[in-house]
């Protein structure tokens, strides 16, 4: 197997998401990880090429080999592992996902990966409906393993934002066995016992970090001290605003309260004016939607002189039918429904449920009024 590995991804024909292969238990012999899994897709990337020197170059999480060496079935692995990181046989990141990412979208190189990647949509759009650049592995007869292209699909931005959570609750060890938020730990504020620590403060700064598990106790990745339970968080909905199908921002909205949201729309109000070009400010009124958050529910009613339109959450048809958003009722606004303020301008709601963003953030960087701030929401 170990002459079919490169460390140098120019001579490769496929890049392999190794963290996600060693963990498909679907594949070859039972257990939470084993290398006997790559050794079958090593045979059927040489079936695939009709070459018997081609070359793989493998990208792991860190945590593949230092947080899991219990769960191998094998423990030659993690030493072989091991070996294979020292000798550069394998790239070993915090991050094998953005690596594997970006040496795709840079070299053209086809991934060998279960992983649909649905939270890095917006940071590679190259993901969006891609059906050429990765290939599964999946079981062949008698115990084989075969690869077969892989159609990407198009995430929802409910999707986009509910995997991008997921992935971030998974890196600082917030998910149980069943994948569910902890939630004992994430519905709850923290703080560090050193007092220059902010990095949890929800009392300052513009963002809060969720806390990190380590041994089972919430930490501060600064300090490595035990944190401090400093009450319930509070509850809050997140809208993202897109310019030209982009993400330009993220207002954080808290629980109970009402806000209109416009190219100014005064005190109390998101202004969109720093945020849109000349021509969309311009057919975007001044207080254009009203937003009202209560009890985890979002509410949208038009207030504008232009017109609101309104549709459902993308579905595996695509997104639904654009409708005229009432002035004199209010609807449900739920995760990845659309608002279109004008052509080109589109509020989501996000499906995120523990933005790290701070609620009405917005609000202590944007004016109350006027059309041409000194600072604007912070753009993302």
């Amino acid at each position: 197997m170990e002459e079919h590995l490169t460390a140098d991804f120019e001579e490769a024909c496929f890049l392999v998401d190794l963290s996600n292969v060693v963990r498909r238990q679907d594949l070859g012999e039972p257990g939470l990880r084993s290398l006997r899994r790559l050794a079958l897709v090593v045979d059927a990337a040489v079936a695939l090429a009709r070459d018997p020197d081609v070359k793989l170059y493998l990208v792991a999480d860190r945590s593949l080999r230092l947080g899991g060496r219990h769960e191998f079935t094998d423990p030659a692995d993690v030493r072989l592992l091991a070996k294979w990181v020292r000798t550069g046989l394998v790239e070993e990141v915090g991050d094998a996902d953005e690596r594997v990412l970006e040496l795709c979208e840079m070299t053209g190189i086809p991934v060998i990966t279960g992983d649909r990647y649905r939270g890095a949509r917006e940071d590679f759009p190259f993901l969006q409906g891609n059906t050429d650049d990765f290939l599964e592995p999946v079981p062949g007869p008698g115990g084989t393993v075969r690869l077969v292209p892989l159609d990407m699909e198009v995430a929802s931005p409910a999707q986009i934002s509910r995997k991008s959570e997921e992935d971030v609750l998974k890196k600082q060890g917030l998910l149980d066995p069943r994948r569910r938020p902890r939630s004992e730990v994430v519905l709850r504020n923290w703080r560090c016992p050193d007092r220059r620590c902010t990095a949890y403060d929800t009392r300052k700064g513009s963002l809060v970090l969720l806390p990190r598990m380590h041994r089972g106790v919430p930490t501060c990745e600064q300090h490595g001290l035990e944190l401090v339970d400093d009450g319930p968080r509070t509850a809050t909905a997140q809208v993202k605003l897109l310019v030209d199908g982009r993400v330009k921002a993220r207002f954080t909205l808290e629980d109970g309260s009402t806000v209109r949201i416009g190219r100014a729309p005064g005190d109390g109000g998101i202004a969109l004016h720093g945020l849109l070009p000349g021509d969309l400010a311009a057919r975007v009124s001044r207080g254009h939607v009203e937003l009202r958050v209560a009890g985890g529910a979002v509410r949208a009613k038009d207030v504008s002189s232009f017109g609101t339109r309104w549709r459902a959450t993308a579905g595996k048809s695509g997104p639904g039918p654009w409708h005229d958003l009432p002035q004199d009722a209010s609807r449900d606004l739920r995760a990845g429904d659309e608002l279109e303020l004008t052509e080109g301008v589109v509020l989501v709601r996000s499906a995120r449920r523990f933005p790290a963003e701070l609620a009405q953030e917005w609000q202590r960087r944007t004016p109350p009024s006027g059309e041409e701030p000194e600072a604007v929401t912070r753009m993302y």
